[in-house]
């Protein structure tokens, strides 16, 4: 019984040393980073690999250093020629800086979804409809260098930002479509003047030249007999020489005389 006694104690001491081992003993992976505490003080960053505490003096904060991706909830924006829509975006970003992220902001996290929030209904606000369906890439870039830079204090880099959704209510959809449909009909009525003036323009240019050389227009009735000879009709009606018209009246009218 005294050597049972005996045993108690070492067995209690073997047990709070056994705590203390795995309370100062953390072991990082290779995408991980331990920023410790010293009686409250920062005193570096750790990692990775295996890391040794002061036990109840040392504190440590683990950091994931890898891509994180955030969705960025759906917001209501005006754009610049006032239409409602409904934007949703996503975010990729990493933690570059262990001891910013955990020292400069209480959750990186939460701070960078909202400035993202604000950011995002701030730089569409700026824009028309039009561009944010047509030119998401360069809104993405834009959106994309503003939240780097303000990320920049929290030890965050903003890698990409996508614009996922532009939702317009159903009537905005139907005027966009009737606008679509006033644009295509205003291009072919365009296009119909344009023909027009050019085969207008061809005619003008072609009465010049038979004008001057009026045994082209001899050769232009030629063209034409032979055109309706080719075809089946019972009745074909020649052209009269104008000039033979011209000889034919005056004779008359000397005859007359």
């Amino acid at each position: 019984m005294p050597f049972i006694g005996s045993l108690v104690p070492l067995a209690a001491a073997l047990f709070a040393l056994l705590i203390v081992i795995a309370y100062a003993i953390r072991i990082l992976r290779e995408y991980e980073r331990g920023v410790v505490f010293t009686l409250g003080r920062f005193t570096g960053v750790k990692g990775p690999g295996l890391i040794l505490l002061l036990p109840y003096v040392q504190q440590m904060v683990r950091v994931d250093l890898r891509t994180r991706v955030l969705d960025v909830p759906s917001q209501d924006v005006i754009s610049h020629d006032n239409v409602s829509v409904r934007v949703s975006a996503v975010i990729y970003f990493r933690v570059i800086d262990a001891e910013k992220s955990t020292i400069q902001v209480e959750d990186f996290m939460a701070a960078t979804s909202q400035l993202a929030q604000t950011t995002l209904r701030s730089v569409l606000g700026k824009h028309d409809l039009d561009e944010m369906l047509a030119e998401r890439d360069r809104l993405n870039d834009d959106i994309q260098k503003i939240l780097d830079v303000q990320t920049d204090a929290w030890g965050i880099k903003v890698a990409t930002v996508e614009i996922k959704h532009v939702d317009i209510n159903e009537s905005m959809i139907r005027a966009i479509a009737r606008q679509a449909e006033a644009e295509r009909e205003r291009r072919a009525k365009v296009i119909n003047a344009e023909g027009e003036q050019q085969a207008a323009a061809k005619l003008l240019e072609a009465a010049q030249i038979l004008a001057r050389q009026p045994q082209a227009m001899q050769l232009r009735y030629l063209s034409t007999l032979n055109v309706i000879a080719g075809e089946k009709n019972s009745t074909i009606i020649f052209p009269f020489p104008m000039e033979i018209a011209e000889i034919l009246s005056a004779k008359t009218g000397r005859s007359s005389e």
